[in-house]
């Protein structure tokens, strides 16, 4: 069998790997990743995070494989005994919520910790005890995450998957996918920007915010768009000990980062969202609506010192904020594997593991990612994940 995955991030890579070592596959694979240096990948531009915490069962689960393999992650991507430092840090999340957004917290917590997640509820009196440098102003509930939580080095994760995977075989090719050869509603081949081609019985899209392009060449409406997102870097001179990475009632995000911390938000409700902008960062964004709320829920944030920023995308799935995992019925051997709106190098493992699955064994033979298949959108029934950060 030929297989040829289309985009060579976090979750190609990670789907090129598990296929790879699967001993039941029998074939080549190729990787075609237009940008070897990943300068504008989202795998690279992450927050590179991970987490239990979110409304849908099966990202759970998802996430439990993620940081299982973050754990195992230095031996089995270890290539003739250099084992990479993927830096994984357990710190936990917390999610806050005003007495509006309390119910919801109430209702995830319980599909959380049905999954196996240890996660605790805490009052607003139980968190000012635990981090007093932390204001419980508009707060009624949070949600902590107890273990299985935390943050790692993405671009360590990307470098050693892609490596482990030409280790084993796989072929990546510096090309931009062009199109697709179809013959009676199946990819003969991935067509490349120089006019070349290269021949297939199975192609994977893991073209991340591009997958609807990809799509697009079979004729497929995939609803994944590019979606820019800001994160700013900053330092504080007060002591600020054992945060973990904490979600405000207002959307705001920050965790500590080096010596310092990162934050961002995304664009709440009615405010404008625009597809695949250019990748600049808005001094506004942060001086507007980020900071004023980092100084209400930490005073000691009232005088901090931004050191940096970048901007990268999200893939963005319009539809339900949830990936898409599984072929369109119009072209069954193009496996989609995109659209996860924020979570998607933490999913990488689990994404690729499945994905792998389908093409090796034609289902899913560990953890059923069926529900994330693009039945659900030909249907109009959104799974919608509420914990988009």
């Amino acid at each position: 069998m030929k297989v040829v995955i289309i985009g060579g991030g976090a979750v190609g890579s990670s789907t090129a790997y598990h296929l790879a070592r699967d001993p039941s596959f029998k074939g080549s694979i190729t990787v075609v990743e237009r940008d070897p240096t990943y300068r504008i990948a989202s795998s690279s531009l992450s927050a590179s995070s991970i987490r239990q915490q979110f409304s849908t069962p099966v990202c759970i689960r998802m996430s439990q494989y993620g940081r299982e393999f973050l754990g195992d992650g230095a031996a089995l991507l270890e290539v003739d005994g250099d084992r990479p430092a993927l830096g994984y840090r357990e710190r936990g999340y917390l999610f806050l919520a005003s007495a509006a957004g309390a119910p919801v917290l109430r209702e995830n917590h319980a599909v959380q910790t049905a999954e196996g997640a240890d996660i605790s509820l805490l009052t607003p009196a139980e968190i000012a005890s635990r981090w007093p440098w932390m204001s419980t102003d508009g707060v009624a509930l949070g949600a902590w995450g107890n273990s299985g939580e935390g943050w790692f080095d993405g671009p360590a994760l990307l470098a050693a998957l892609r490596r482990k995977a030409r280790a084993l075989g796989v072929t990546y090719l510096a090309q931009d996918a062009a199109g697709l050869v179809l013959r009676e509603g199946r990819v003969a081949a991935v067509r490349l920007g120089d006019g070349s081609e290269v021949p297939c019985d199975m192609a994977v899209n893991a073209a991340g915010p591009w997958s609807a392009r990809v799509a697009g060449f079979a004729g497929i409406d995939l609803p994944i768009r590019a979606r820019k997102r800001m994160i700013y870097v900053f330092r504080c001179a007060q002591p600020i000990e054992g945060s973990g990475l904490v979600i405000d009632p207002e959307g705001i995000f920050f965790r500590p980062e080096g010596a310092g911390f990162i934050c961002g938000r995304s664009p709440g409700e009615g405010e404008p969202d625009p597809d695949e902008p250019p990748l600049e960062v808005e001094e506004e964004m942060f001086l507007e609506r980020v900071w004023p709320v980092l100084a209400n829920r930490v005073p000691a944030f009232a005088e901090l010192r931004r050191t940096g920023e970048w901007a990268g995308y999200y893939e963005y799935n319009t539809f339900d904020q949830n990936g898409v995992i599984g072929a369109h019925p119009a072209c069954p051997n193009l496996i989609h594997a995109a659209g996860f709106s924020g979570h998607g190098i933490q999913h990488s493992p689990a994404t690729g593991r499945g994905v792998a699955e389908l093409v090796a064994h034609g289902g899913f033979t560990t953890l059923d990612l069926s529900p994330l298949g693009f039945g659900r959108i030909i249907r109009g029934e959104p799974l919608v994940e509420k914990n988009i950060v």
